[in-house]
Formats: C-alpha cells, sequence, structure tokens
C-alpha cells in the first residue's frame, strides 16, 4: 500500500486512518506501544527541506521499534554528481522496507510509487499534494471539535501554491464541510480545484479577499503562509505577508470556540500575540502528527 494523494482515499478509509491512529494515540498515552517495526527500516528522502515532517516520520518510526536512513535537502547525495530519480531509488529501496519522500517537482511521488518495489509515502510534492499532513489536520479537528463533517471551516492565506491547502480542501470537501477560501488577490486557488469540489460532493464553497470575512464564521481557522520561495518577486511576497496576517483585531468578530490551525512553519501570517491565546491550537496539531504517521507506517506494511 502507498499513500500518494488524498484523492486516492475514500471517506470511509480515511475515518479508517483516523480510528487507527486514535487507537495509536492512546497507546502513546498509556506507554503501551507495540513494536510492530522491529527489524523494519524507513528512509527518508527529503529533497526539499523540512523540519515536522521529516522528524515526525523519523520519531514515529522509532516509537515503533524500527530504524531511519535517509537524507535531507542540504546534504550531499549522488544527486550532486547527476544521478537521477530513477537509479536513486531503485538503489534505495535495496536498503529498506518504506520510503518517504518529499520533492520539488509535481508527481515524483507518484512516480516513485511506480518504479519501486516497496511501499512508498508522499511527503510532499511540489504544490501538489501532503497527503500526511492533510491527515493529521482531519485528526487534529476530530479532536478538537468532536466531528468533522458540516463544520466551517476557512482556509487563509497563499491559497495558490501550498500543497497542504489544496490536499486539505479535497478532503474537507469529502466530508461535506462547509469552505471558505480566503486569499489575497492572486493567490486564489485554482478556480479548476473549486470547481471540482463543487461538482464532485456538492459543497458550499465561498472565496473572499476579506480577513475578517473568512474568520467571521468559522469553526476552524487554517492558516497557511505566503510561500516566498515560489514568488519571482520576493518584494510583492514580503508586502504580501505584511498585508494579509492574523492578529487579535482580525478576531474580534471570531466564535468563542474558534480553532485556529496551521502546518507550520509560520513566519509573520500569525502575530505572536495569538500564540498564548485560546485560538492558537497548531502547537498541539504538531503533536498529533506522531500518532497519525505511526498508524500510516503500521498501514503501509500491513
Amino acid at each position: 500500500m502507498d499513500i500518494i494523494s488524498v484523492r486516492d482515499l475514500s471517506r470511509e478509509k480515511i475515518e479508517d486512518i483516523l480510528e487507527k491512529s486514535r487507537i495509536v494515540d492512546d497507546q502513546l498515552t498509556n506507554d503501551k506501544v507495540p513494536q510492530t517495526m522491529n527489524g523494519k527500516i524507513l528512509a527518508t528522502l527529503f529533497f526539499e527541506p523540512s523540519t515536522r515532517t521529516r522528524l515526525s516520520f523519523t520519531s514515529a518510526m522509532h516509537r515503533l521499534g524500527g530504524e531511519v536512513l535517509g537524507f535531507g535537502a542540504s546534504e550531499s547525495t549522488s544527486i550532486a554528481k547527476g544521478e537521477n530519480l530513477t537509479d536513486t531509488i531503485k538503489t534505495v529501496e535495496k536498503y529498506c522496507d518504506i520510503i518517504t519522500i518529499r520533492h520539488s517537482k509535481e508527481g515524483a511521488a507518484r512516480y516513485t510509487s511506480r518504479i519501486s518495489d516497496i511501499p512508498v509515502i508522499n511527503a510532499g510534492d511540489g504544490s501538489n499534494q501532503h497527503p500526511t499532513q492533510t491527515l493529521l489536520d482531519l485528526y487534529t479537528i476530530k479532536k478538537l471539535r468532536g466531528k468533522i463533517g458540516g463544520l466551517n471551516v476557512t482556509l487563509l492565506g497563499d491559497l495558490l501554491h501550498a500543497r497542504v491547502i489544496r490536499s486539505l480542501a479535497f478532503a474537507l470537501a469529502l466530508f461535506k464541510c462547509h469552505i471558505t477560501l480566503a486569499s489575497p488577490q492572486g493567490l486564489e486557488m485554482g478556480e479548476q480545484y473549486i470547481e471540482e469540489m463543487r461538482d464532485e460532493f456538492g459543497v458550499e464553497i465561498i472565496e473572499t479577499s476579506d480577513i475578517k470575512e473568512g474568520v467571521r464564521d468559522a469553526d476552524v481557522l487554517y492558516v497557511c503562509r505566503i510561500q516566498k520561495e515560489r514568488f519571482d518577486d520576493l518584494y510583492e511576497a514580503e508586502r504580501i505577508q505584511r498585508a494579509f496576517r492574523i492578529t487579535l483585531d482580525t478576531l474580534s468578530d471570531a466564535k468563542e470556540d474558534l480553532v485556529i490551525l496551521h502546518a507550520l512553519p509560520k513566519v509573520s501570517e500569525i502575530a505572536s500575540e495569538i500564540d498564548d491565546s485560546k485560538y492558537a491550537k497548531y502547537f498541539e496539531q504538531v503533536s498529533y502528527g506522531i500518532p497519525v504517521r505511526m498508524a500510516l507506517l503500521n498501514m503501509v506494511l500491513q
């Protein structure tokens, strides 16, 4: 079994993953984690920078009794000598039992799954998909709000480049959430994705460039950063960063039980004053990456 895209998963399969994650979460709490990965090796191939995803996969594998090898974006490998992705994958698969890959090119993870003889988990491919982040986001929402379906969820920030948002929006539509897309002009989610969600799931999707409108009725506010690294004009990116951010003032009309999430790293899109507020749940969100990725590691080797 591979985990490449949320689009490959039915609602029933996602609910099964969330339930397995809850069981692992309970095992962690009670210090009773079965060592199901004993004797197994995970390869983490990160062609792009990562802190949380790479470390949480490493932590998840170790907690299950397994071992980890791999490389990060800044580490010297044979790629610097001109080795292509195919040869890298066909080599690495001889050293491990599971591959987790992050790559700058859309489709790289699916290509890897097609040429690999062992399971592959997508840890982010360009601006395309980040399925394990979406699964931990759904787990967080269900944990904090008690359900997913029917909630008002606002996705706010750079919706054009964010693979996290593209994956999450599809999953939220699958669960029949009411979705608001709040973004600066020019950074809206591609219309083809919006129309697909409306046509396939019949969900209500509202678009706005007004932060307060996006916040007003939200049960969950999911903020993503302005991705400067994907801009040709960094000055324009910085201008948008300053103008499109969450502060206590922008939350003046928010619901009392609003939950604010963020995949992190956050830069300036959430004012530091929010971190200590009752709304901020993104550091708790980070912690749920462990049980979710532990559950996924168990599933792909079943």
